[in-house]
């Protein structure tokens, strides 16, 4: 069960990216769908599902329940939408089928058309957008729940206002002050964070061990030196190219689909969710409750190449070593790769990069000076200790993928206060592991404290005292401000009179700018989501500020817009929106009305984006971003201002 863990962990993400391109896969049984539909009465409509099947395939007609399973349904995004009886199907063929011990069961082999009457209660949408289950199989093949996406134009349905703004031209604002671009972290920083991950899981026991024998294998057992030399630096160059070629299916999805498809993998509920299960699973490995690994069969037949006299052998005990070792590396390398998932392709190759020379260097250069090998730590209960550590760091890493989809869908689980609680019995119980109080599988008893230990137990106990305040009303804990949920969504009852809290407007765009216009003040919009911890960063620490605070309160009106806010718009305005790019995008959410009008009209899809328009939608300045100094920020509020009055003036 555990040993695919691996593919789980990249599927979870190479799925969420796939989705897509699925309406466009070739492979699928039905080709060429389309869907018309006919108004049949005052909010009735008759949709017509047409559509060629190839390669063999045969179709379940709809009105079947196999298995328990239907073999056809019509799901929509509201529950406004809502299907009047079953399907009209017409000429099935009549088949027995092995699977369903003979029964006799319905399919289509070359053609579809089939029907079905929806009725819509409220506003008719201008385009419906709906989800045609459909099962399909051959032989002993059955695949139930296959996805066809689609939407329809509906007559006399309203049409949704464009998201596209002509007025916004952010290329050429009035003032220039603001950002060029995003301000994430930098690659440098997510190489060195790579670096750091890879030293880590060199000190792990799937790795430690394997530097002295594997040193020692092409040192003594090659022709002469130098070629020992030259094989072992090639050892440690293929297991650097393993580590980044792991990357390279992002980079292909990545130029196939929407821009912002790696920001929303760190917004994704049902992503989240799974990450969280993984990375307790991963926890729990740590703790030597089971082993992680690749299936045994792979890893055989790599370590059978790797006995191959040439460069060809040498890079399959690279991979040998990539694959035996996972059970260790994976965890990390998942836990570094998820962190900057969302800001694109390539900080995912430069972590994996530097995870990767953190592991292939030392091998190459402890073949190069051998004599280092009497300088290392021998083996021993330490590798077991850095293992249990790192499982209660993945068990606070879980705590927080549980936490985002908690934000995202506002379920109420992990309030605040909770969130730090749980932080603080895992700080705990790392001490008291630290001590020798508890232990776990294969973990030896503590004889001495040496200082490496320590200094281990005085930074734990230091960061769990620094998070017990967390548990009360009103606390600020500035040094992880970003990471817990935000002070709003707590515990204890916020007092919105309190004059310290700001409180912009939520998701109410039209609603700032009538305020702007009322007011004759800019708009400050505040494009943020519920999980972006560098949001939570910027109202922690910046917002504060006195003169930003002044200024944000008293001289603009502030509407925050989320781009993950996961409740549906009102049906009549749910739309199918072409973007610039020549995209389409499916807008039922008002976290996709809201991305999507951040893309179209701000050309970014990364948070926190500030922006300042004019109440009549004039961009005054270029967008911020991410900018934990206050005075700059303050610099470019006072900028937007002032150029603000300067025109208003004219």
């Amino acid at each position: 069960m555990f040993r695919s863990l691996y593919s789980i962990f990249f599927f979870a993400v190479a799925s969420f990216v796939s989705n897509g391109l699925f309406a466009q896969d070739n492979n699928v049984p039905v080709q060429d769908w389309k869907v018309t539909s006919k108004k049949i009465a005052e909010a009735k409509y008759e949709l017509t599902f047409t559509g060629t099947i190839s390669g063999g395939w045969q179709v379940y007609a709809p009105n079947q329940v196999l298995l328990d399973i239907k073999t056809t349904e019509l799901n929509f995004p509201d529950s406004a939408v809502s299907q009047e009886g079953g399907f009209e199907a017409a000429n099935p063929i009549t088949i027995s089928s092995s699977i369903f011990e003979n029964t006799n069961i319905n399919v289509f082999e070359s053609a579809i058309e089939w029907t079905a009457v929806v009725t819509i209660n409220g506003a008719i949408p201008a385009r419906l957008q709906g989800n045609l289950l459909y099962t399909y199989g051959k032989g002993d093949e059955f695949y139930p729940a296959t996805v066809f996406p689609f939407s329809v134009e509906l007559e006399g349905g309203l049409q949704a206002a464009s998201i596209k703004r002509a007025s916004i031209d952010i290329n050429n604002p009035v003032s220039t002050c603001g950002d060029e671009g995003t301000k994430d972290k930098s690659l440098l920083t997510i190489f060195l964070l790579g670096l750091l991950g890879g030293a880590i899981a060199l000190l792990t026991p799937c790795v430690f061990p394997m530097i002295p024998v594997t040193v020692t294998f092409f040192t003594k057992k090659s022709q002469d030196k130098k070629k020992g030399i030259r094989n072992a630096v090639f050892y440690g160059l293929f297991i650097f190219l393993i580590y980044v070629l792991i990357t390279l299916p992002f980079h292909i999805a990545g130029k196939a689909i929407s821009p912002e498809i790696f920001n929303n993998i760190s917004t994704n509920v049902l992503l989240n969710l799974i990450f969280f299960a993984i990375f307790l699973f991963f926890a729990f490995s740590f703790f030597g409750m089971f082993e992680i690994g690749l299936p045994p069969g792979l890893a055989n037949r790599m370590d059978a190449k790797s006995g191959l006299g040439n460069l060809g052998g040498i890079f399959f005990m690279a991979a040998t070593l990539a694959i035996v070792s996972f059970s260790c590396t994976g965890p990390i390398l998942g836990t570094l790769l998820v962190g900057v998932a969302e800001q694109g392709a390539w900080p995912l190759t430069v972590g994996a990069a530097g995870f990767g020379l953190a592991l292939g260097l030392p091998f190459a250069l402890f073949a190069m000076f051998p004599q280092w090998l009497h300088s290392l730590p021998k083996s021993g209960g330490w590798m077991t200790d850095v293992k249990v550590i790192l499982g209660f760091l993945e068990l606070a890493l879980a705590i927080k993928f549980l936490s985002n989809a908690d934000l995202v869908k506002q379920w109420g689980l992990l309030k605040r206060e909770i969130f730090i609680g749980l932080w603080v019995v895992i700080g705990l119980l790392m001490v008291l592991y630290l001590l020798g109080i508890i232990r776990v599988k294969d973990s030896s008893p503590v004889k001495k404290f040496s200082l490496v230990r320590i200094g281990f137990i005085a930074l734990f106990a230091a960061i769990t005292v620094y998070l017990v305040p967390g548990l009360f009303k009103n606390s600020s804990l500035t040094l992880i401000s970003g990471f817990p949920p935000p002070k709003t969504y707590s515990l204890y009852k916020i007092d919105k009179s309190n004059s310290k809290i700001l409180e912009p407007l939520h998701n109410d765009y039209k609603g700032a700018l009538e305020q702007a216009r009322k007011e004759n003040k800019p708009v400050l919009i505040d494009f943020t989501g519920w999980a972006c911890v560098n949001c939570r960063r910027m109202e922690e620490k910046v917002w504060p500020d006195k003169t930003v605070d002044s200024l944000m309160r008293h001289e603009f009106v502030v509407v925050s817009l989320y781009v993950d806010e996961r409740n549906n718009l009102p049906l009549a305005e749910q739309t199918v929106e072409k973007l610039s790019n020549g995209t389409e995008k499916s807008i039922v959410s008002v976290g996709d009305k809201w991305s999507a009008f951040q893309i179209e009209n701000f050309g970014a899809t990364s948070q926190p984006q500030y922006a300042i328009i004019s109440p009549d939608e004039i961009a005054l300045t270029k967008t911020k971003f991410y900018t934990p100094d206050a005075e700059e920020f303050t610099r470019w509020l006072e900028c937007g201002l002032e150029t603000f009055k300067n025109s208003s003036k004219q």
